[in-house]
């Protein structure tokens, strides 16, 4: 299955060190075990479209085997350390599972 989260950051953050470090932190979050593949990304420097949201800052990208596995990334330590360091970054987040 695959997990994509969005971002957008508070304002605040839109600095090169605060992205510096949520990139860091983006990045670990591949080295969970649970986490089969994927990427994060930044939105692509593309002619306007109107069909196109290029709002968020980060996307992520998650591959998960199985569906369990995603559930266990979900309450993962790991996982959780990441979103207490940068929850109070975002002021924005969406999420969207594809099975």
């Amino acid at each position: 299955m695959d997990h994509h989260v969005y971002f957008w950051l508070k304002e605040e953050h839109h600095n090169a060190a605060d992205r510096a470090a949520f990139e860091q932190g983006l990045a670990g979050l591949f080295k969970i075990s649970l986490v089969a593949g994927g990427r994060w990304a930044v939105p692509a420097k593309i002619a306007f479209r109107p069909v196109v949201d290029q709002s968020w800052d980060y996307a992520l990208t998650m591959l998960f085997n199985t569906i369990e596995d995603h559930d266990a990334y979900q309450i993962d330590p790991d996982h959780n350390v990441f979103i207490g360091k940068f929850k109070d970054w975002w002021a924005q987040v969406q999420v969207k599972d594809l099975a």
